[in-house]
Protein backbone atom coordinates (compact mmCIF):
# COMPACT_ATOMS: atom_id res chain seq x y z
CA UNK A 1 0.00 0.00 0.00
CA UNK A 2 1.37 3.39 -0.79
CA UNK A 3 2.46 5.63 1.56
CA UNK A 4 0.25 8.37 0.85
CA UNK A 5 -2.71 8.82 -1.18
CA UNK A 6 -2.84 8.94 -4.83
CA UNK A 7 -3.77 12.01 -6.27
CA UNK A 8 -7.04 12.85 -7.14
CA UNK A 9 -7.23 12.77 -11.27
CA UNK A 10 -10.02 15.06 -11.19
CA UNK A 11 -8.61 17.72 -9.91
CA UNK A 12 -8.59 21.23 -11.98
CA UNK A 13 -4.92 21.15 -11.69
CA UNK A 14 -4.20 17.69 -12.43
CA UNK A 15 -6.99 17.09 -15.16
CA UNK A 16 -5.36 18.12 -18.03
CA UNK A 17 -1.83 16.02 -17.95
CA UNK A 18 -3.58 13.20 -16.73
CA UNK A 19 -5.27 13.10 -19.83
CA UNK A 20 -2.60 13.84 -21.66
CA UNK A 21 -1.14 10.57 -19.74
CA UNK A 22 -3.92 8.64 -20.53
CA UNK A 23 -3.67 9.69 -24.59
CA UNK A 24 -0.02 8.53 -24.37
CA UNK A 25 0.66 5.90 -22.29
CA UNK A 26 -3.11 4.25 -22.71
CA UNK A 27 -4.32 4.43 -18.95
CA UNK A 28 -2.69 6.66 -16.06
CA UNK A 29 -0.72 4.28 -14.21
CA UNK A 30 -0.07 4.02 -10.30
CA UNK A 31 3.43 5.79 -10.42
CA UNK A 32 1.96 8.79 -12.81
CA UNK A 33 -1.48 8.92 -10.42
CA UNK A 34 1.18 9.15 -7.81
CA UNK A 35 3.38 11.83 -9.38
CA UNK A 36 0.19 14.14 -10.38
CA UNK A 37 0.55 15.47 -6.74
CA UNK A 38 3.16 17.94 -8.21
CA UNK A 39 1.79 18.34 -11.72
CA UNK A 40 5.08 20.06 -12.55
CA UNK A 41 6.94 16.98 -11.20
CA UNK A 42 4.55 14.88 -13.61
CA UNK A 43 5.31 16.80 -16.37
CA UNK A 44 9.17 17.14 -16.48
CA UNK A 45 9.19 13.07 -15.41
CA UNK A 46 6.57 12.48 -18.35
CA UNK A 47 8.83 14.19 -20.90
CA UNK A 48 12.13 12.47 -19.83
CA UNK A 49 10.37 8.94 -19.86
CA UNK A 50 9.28 9.58 -23.39
CA UNK A 51 12.33 10.85 -25.01
CA UNK A 52 13.98 7.49 -23.26
CA UNK A 53 11.35 4.91 -24.11
CA UNK A 54 9.80 6.16 -27.39
CA UNK A 55 12.07 8.61 -29.04
CA UNK A 56 15.79 8.02 -28.44
CA UNK A 57 17.97 5.25 -30.46
CA UNK A 58 19.12 2.82 -28.26
CA UNK A 59 17.75 -0.65 -29.22
CA UNK A 60 14.29 -1.46 -27.43
CA UNK A 61 15.49 -4.45 -26.02
CA UNK A 62 18.50 -3.56 -24.48
CA UNK A 63 16.60 -0.70 -23.13
CA UNK A 64 14.68 -3.05 -21.36
CA UNK A 65 17.12 -5.21 -20.19
CA UNK A 66 18.41 -1.98 -18.43
CA UNK A 67 15.31 -1.52 -16.78
CA UNK A 68 14.84 -4.83 -15.82
CA UNK A 69 17.84 -5.27 -14.22
CA UNK A 70 17.34 -1.94 -12.20
CA UNK A 71 14.35 -3.27 -11.17
CA UNK A 72 15.81 -6.42 -9.89
CA UNK A 73 18.90 -4.89 -8.59
CA UNK A 74 16.75 -2.37 -6.35
CA UNK A 75 13.95 -4.79 -5.58
CA UNK A 76 11.30 -2.76 -7.43
CA UNK A 77 8.80 -5.07 -8.77
CA UNK A 78 6.22 -2.39 -9.77
CA UNK A 79 8.83 -1.35 -12.72
CA UNK A 80 9.37 -5.00 -13.52
CA UNK A 81 5.77 -5.80 -13.62
CA UNK A 82 5.02 -2.69 -15.94
CA UNK A 83 8.02 -3.34 -18.23
CA UNK A 84 8.37 -7.84 -18.35
CA UNK A 85 5.54 -7.70 -21.06
CA UNK A 86 7.48 -4.30 -22.88
CA UNK A 87 10.51 -6.39 -22.93
CA UNK A 88 9.03 -9.85 -24.38
CA UNK A 89 7.67 -7.38 -27.07
CA UNK A 90 10.71 -5.70 -27.73
CA UNK A 91 11.76 -9.43 -28.28
CA UNK A 92 13.95 -10.11 -24.81
CA UNK A 93 13.07 -13.65 -24.32
CA UNK A 94 11.34 -15.10 -21.19
CA UNK A 95 15.14 -17.09 -20.47
CA UNK A 96 17.21 -14.03 -20.93
CA UNK A 97 14.50 -12.61 -18.32
CA UNK A 98 14.61 -15.31 -15.87
CA UNK A 99 18.40 -15.35 -15.88
CA UNK A 100 18.80 -11.81 -15.10
CA UNK A 101 19.58 -12.28 -11.63
CA UNK A 102 22.52 -14.54 -12.72
CA UNK A 103 23.60 -13.06 -15.97
CA UNK A 104 27.19 -12.48 -15.48
CA UNK A 105 27.25 -16.80 -14.93
CA UNK A 106 25.15 -17.81 -17.62
CA UNK A 107 25.47 -18.01 -21.23
CA UNK A 108 22.47 -16.32 -22.97
CA UNK A 109 23.84 -13.13 -23.04
CA UNK A 110 26.50 -11.34 -26.01
CA UNK A 111 28.92 -9.41 -25.62
CA UNK A 112 26.95 -6.44 -26.36
CA UNK A 113 24.35 -7.11 -23.57
CA UNK A 114 27.00 -8.67 -21.08
CA UNK A 115 28.69 -4.96 -21.30
CA UNK A 116 25.19 -3.34 -20.38
CA UNK A 117 24.51 -5.21 -17.99
CA UNK A 118 27.71 -4.58 -16.16
CA UNK A 119 27.51 -1.26 -16.90
CA UNK A 120 24.28 -1.00 -15.34
CA UNK A 121 25.21 -2.66 -12.40
CA UNK A 122 27.78 -0.34 -11.48
CA UNK A 123 25.87 2.74 -12.25
CA UNK A 124 23.15 0.77 -10.04
CA UNK A 125 24.65 -0.34 -7.49
CA UNK A 126 28.46 1.49 -7.07
CA UNK A 127 27.50 5.20 -8.81
CA UNK A 128 31.18 5.51 -9.66
CA UNK A 129 32.15 3.19 -12.71
CA UNK A 130 35.46 1.36 -13.04
CA UNK A 131 37.47 3.15 -15.43
CA UNK A 132 37.34 -1.26 -17.23
CA UNK A 133 34.11 -1.36 -17.15
CA UNK A 134 33.32 1.99 -18.92
CA UNK A 135 35.67 0.54 -21.58
CA UNK A 136 34.57 -2.29 -22.12
CA UNK A 137 30.54 -0.31 -22.83
CA UNK A 138 32.84 2.51 -24.79
CA UNK A 139 33.39 -0.37 -27.30
CA UNK A 140 30.23 -1.16 -28.17
CA UNK A 141 28.55 2.38 -28.67
CA UNK A 142 29.33 5.41 -30.36
CA UNK A 143 28.90 8.55 -27.87
CA UNK A 144 25.19 9.18 -28.28
CA UNK A 145 23.85 5.56 -27.97
CA UNK A 146 26.00 5.20 -24.84
CA UNK A 147 24.50 8.91 -23.45
CA UNK A 148 21.41 7.38 -24.38
CA UNK A 149 22.65 4.44 -22.22
CA UNK A 150 23.77 6.43 -19.67
CA UNK A 151 20.83 8.28 -19.27
CA UNK A 152 18.15 4.75 -19.32
CA UNK A 153 20.18 3.76 -16.30
CA UNK A 154 19.70 6.81 -14.54
CA UNK A 155 16.46 7.33 -15.37
CA UNK A 156 15.11 3.79 -14.26
CA UNK A 157 17.07 3.97 -10.88
CA UNK A 158 15.51 7.33 -10.25
CA UNK A 159 12.14 5.43 -10.92
CA UNK A 160 12.85 2.42 -9.04
CA UNK A 161 14.11 5.01 -6.00
CA UNK A 162 10.20 6.69 -6.08
CA UNK A 163 8.43 3.84 -6.11
CA UNK A 164 10.38 2.33 -3.37
CA UNK A 165 10.26 5.01 -1.61
CA UNK A 166 6.44 5.79 -1.62
CA UNK A 167 5.56 1.88 -1.57
CA UNK A 168 3.82 2.20 -5.07
CA UNK A 169 2.35 -1.24 -6.24
CA UNK A 170 0.00 -2.03 -9.11
CA UNK A 171 -2.54 -3.86 -7.12
CA UNK A 172 -2.69 -1.04 -4.53
CA UNK A 173 -6.28 0.67 -4.90
CA UNK A 174 -6.79 4.18 -6.17
CA UNK A 175 -9.81 6.69 -5.84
Amino acid sequence: MARIPYARLDAAAVVPLAQRIAAERGSVLHLYQMLLHSPPVAQGWLGYLTAIRQQASLPGALRELVIMRVALVNGAPYEAEQHAPIARTEGVSQAKLDALERWDGCGLFDATERAVLAYTDAMTRHVHVDDAVFAEVARHFAPPLLVELTATIAAYNMVSRFLEALQIHSDDPRD
